[in-house]
């Protein structure tokens, strides 16, 4: 009779947990599905040919978001440049030379918790920072800037990844470039890079996913501009800082271009993402 006692209040927890879990889930997709749902509803009847030819309009004026959509192009091309660059040589460095003494691996654990706080530091920090030594310094706002705070958020992701993906490379590769008496760099360079590139690069696609949607730093460092700019040492306009403006306005037309600038941020996400996916299935399958 206990033992049946106890096995009822089991399947009770059970079915109270699985229940709870499940309707958290079920939270969690409606949300997801109402924010999609009102991006879709709110930004497909703004779009036409104007939001690709014509810059960010006065209010009340005829307009669209190309130059937001290319100075966001622009910002976030330089600043995956150098955020790929210095994560993958950061990671590589974590994953192949930190063990070779105490000297390197005293310096591997000063570089994983810098990149640790940089992962969870709030970017509106970040902004700052780069503000006062890249915007006070020259007396103006800029685009550099603007790419420097972003690839200062986008390089611990790609660090990360470099180095996780690297370490699950088996022993033998390694022992194979050092066996035909190639040195260390060169069996990096020509094996483990090529064997990691699929991780590589889904982590270079989390990291720009990341960087596409931040307004904080950007409202820091580059900015915005009403004009077409492709001039980096000066203000320049950017997707996620028009949306930021123009969803606060209380104009219709301005905060019309808002939900189409929201909902091609979006699509840019979704489709990374699912570009991280495909990516993912073919590296297991090989």
């Amino acid at each position: 009779m206990a033992l049946l006692d106890r096995r009822s209040r089991r399947k009770a927890a059970n079915a109270v947990f699985v229940t709870f879990c499940t309707g958290a889930a079920a939270l969690a997709i409606m949300t997801l599905f109402a924010i999609l749902f009102s991006l879709v509803v709110k930004g497909v009847s703004g779009i036409n040919l104007d939001i690709f030819t014509m810059s960010t309009p006065a209010p009340d004026s005829r307009g669209g978001l190309a130059n937001a959509i290319v100075g966001s192009v622009m910002l976030c091309t330089v600043a995956m440049v150098g955020a790929v660059t210095v994560g993958v040589l950061a990671g590589t460095f974590l994953a192949e030379y930190a063990g070779l003494n105490r000297w390197t691996s005293a310096y591997a654990s000063i570089v994983r918790f810098l990149n640790d706080v940089l992962l969870s530091a709030p970017s509106i920090l970040i902004g700052l920072f780069v503000y006062y030594i890249a915007v006070k310094p020259v007396h103006g706002f800029n685009g550099w800037a603007g790419a420097l705070a972003l690839g200062l958020i986008a390089a611990p992701v790609v660090t990360r990844t470099t180095e996780d993906v690297l370490k699950l490379q088996a022993k033998q590769l390694r022992e194979s470039g050092v066996a035909l008496g190639a040195p260390m760099w060169v069996t990096i360079q020509k094996i483990l890079w090529r064997a990691s590139q699929g991780g590589i690069i889904t982590g270079a696609l989390l990291a720009f996913a990341r960087i596409s949607g931040e307004t904080a730093p950007l409202l820091f460092t580059s900015l915005g501009n009403q004009f077409m700019n492709l001039d980096m040492t000066k203000p320049i306009s950017n997707l996620p800082a028009v949306i930021f403006q123009f969803g606060l306005s209380a104009y219709d037309d301005w905060q019309r271009l808002a939900w189409v600038g929201a909902l091609l941020i979006a699509a840019t996400v979704l489709t990374i993402n699912i570009i991280v996916r495909v990516l993912s299935q073919e590296q297991k399958r090989s």
